[in-house]
């Protein structure tokens, strides 16, 4: 029924002027303003939009993946930038916040200024 629909993904942030710095100049994405949010553009074609909601409240899952092919390295452009990672329970993570473990990739979260939780992960 699908197959052939461009589908495209979306969640709400309360600031879509510091969604769209955060997005666009932090991460480095191709960013637009489009119906009153953001589309955000990724490689391969994907496409996010941010909507804006002022009742906002954060995702309490991960809503965006990044695979990036040498985290250590990610993870220290993403701090000189000031992104800060977060530490979960359960999770063995480095003192750069990066959870390796026998199962599944490396991986580490941060978050937007909306508070939606944003991985990268190698």
């Amino acid at each position: 029924m699908f197959k052939d629909s461009k589908a495209f993904s979306g969640y709400s942030a309360n600031d879509i002027p510091a969604a769209k710095q955060f997005y666009g100049e932090t991460l480095g994405l191709n960013v637009t303003d489009e119906m009153g949010g953001l589309g955000l553009h990724l490689a391969g074609g994907g496409e996010v939009f941010i909507y804006p909601k002022d009742d906002h409240e954060p995702a309490t899952f991960t809503v965006l993946n990044f695979a990036v092919d040498d985290i250590e390295a990610a993870v220290d452009r993403l701090t000189e930038a000031g992104v800060a990672f977060e530490r979960y329970d359960g999770f063995d993570q480095d003192d750069k916040g990066i959870a390796r473990g026998d199962e599944g990739p490396a991986i580490a979260w941060f978050k937007d200024p909306a508070g939606n939780i944003l991985s990268v992960l190698q």
